[in-house]
C-alpha cells in the first residue's frame, strides 16, 4: 500500500509540474505571438509547444486509469 502511494504521488507531481510548465511556455508563445514574432515563416517554437502539451496529455490518458482507476 505504501508502495502504491509513493507511486502515485510521484507521478501526480511530475504530471503537475509538466502541466505547470506547459502553461507558462503557452502563455510566452501566446505573448510573442501577438506581439507579431511568431508568423507564417517562424512557427516552430508554436508548434513544438503544442506538441508537448499533447504528450503530456497523451501521457495523462494513461496514468489516470493506471493510477486511479486501479485501486
Amino acid at each position: 500500500d505504501h508502495l502504491f502511494m509513493s507511486v502515485y504521488w510521484i507521478a501526480t507531481a511530475t504530471h503537475g509540474l509538466h502541466v505547470l510548465i506547459g502553461v507558462i511556455v503557452i502563455s510566452y508563445a501566446m505573448f510573442w505571438t501577438a506581439k507579431g514574432r511568431y508568423g507564417p515563416k517562424n512557427f516552430m517554437f508554436v508548434e513544438n509547444t503544442g506538441l508537448y502539451w499533447h504528450i503530456v496529455d497523451v501521457i495523462w490518458i494513461f496514468l489516470f486509469p493506471l493510477l486511479y482507476l486501479v485501486k
